[in-house]
């Protein structure tokens, strides 16, 4: 998905203040109201950003498994919170952990902020998570599909949410399918993450679709999926195609 672009263009005319955060591979782009932003905020959440890293990398380190894992995992309960939550949405969507991490990171972030602002929007590498008064609309980059960057997702706010993508024709993230595109609305952006992969995963051409969105009604906690595949696209739940 094309988060960034429509984000800034909507930030200003929503009175958001917009900041980026990057720390090694996690590059986010965040907004707050602007009576909710202060000097010290950027750093604030560098810190916890750093903090969330420190706790998954020592985690991973004395369990190399977590990260090369393509399965549902269990862990021990007094593992750090972004490691539960990345097993308990990758177990939901009956995918590895690590289908789940852009979308952990942007949840923990956007649940911290949220502690003291009533809207916030958080993109790691085009997974959101978002809470907001506002509909939200993100374009859809859609890999090698003639329907890339003409359409656009809009979400009606309902609470915070994540929205997130997996792709099988563009982008670095492992994908066992040629889904252009597989977005996944849910409450959670852990569990919409790793729900686009293993959906993005039953898609190998456009007659699957169907399979594919049956599948993503059934996982508990999904609210909304929209799949591409060449031309084709099925939609289900909270989510409206609209023409860019």
């Amino acid at each position: 998905m094309s988060a960034r672009r429509l984000y800034r263009e909507s930030a200003g005319r929503r009175n958001f203040k917009a900041f980026t955060v990057t720390v090694k591979e996690t590059d986010l782009w965040i907004a707050v109201p602007r009576d909710g932003f202060t000097e010290t905020l950027p750093a604030g959440i560098e810190e916890l950003v750093w903090r969330t890293r420190r706790e998954l990398e020592s985690y991973i380190s004395a369990d190399p498994e977590f990260a090369r894992t393509r399965e549902p995992y269990l862990v021990p309960g007094n593992a750090p919170k972004i490691v539960l939550n990345m097993v308990r949405a990758g177990n939901a969507a009956g995918v590895g952990p690590m289908a789940a991490v852009a979308g952990a990171l942007a949840e923990i972030v956007g649940r911290s902020l949220l502690r003291h602002r009533d809207q916030v929007i958080v993109e790691n590498g085009g997974d959101i998570f978002w809470s907001a008064v506002e509909p939200l609309k993100v374009a859809i980059l859609a890999g090698s599909s003639p329907l890339s960057k003409k359409i656009a997702l809009l979400v009606e706010p309902a609470g915070p949410c994540g929205l997130c993508t997996s792709s099988g024709t563009s982008g670095h993230a492992f994908s066992e399918g040629r889904a252009d595109a597989a977005v996944i609305l849910s409450p959670s952006a852990a569990l919409a993450d790793a729900a686009a992969t293993a959906v993005g995963n039953r898609v190998r051409c456009p007659a699957d679709l169907e399979e594919a969105l049956s599948f993503a009604r059934q996982i508990d906690g999904v609210a909304g999926a929209a799949i591409i595949c060449g031309d084709q696209v099925a939609l289900w739940g909270r989510l409206q195609l609209q023409p860019l």
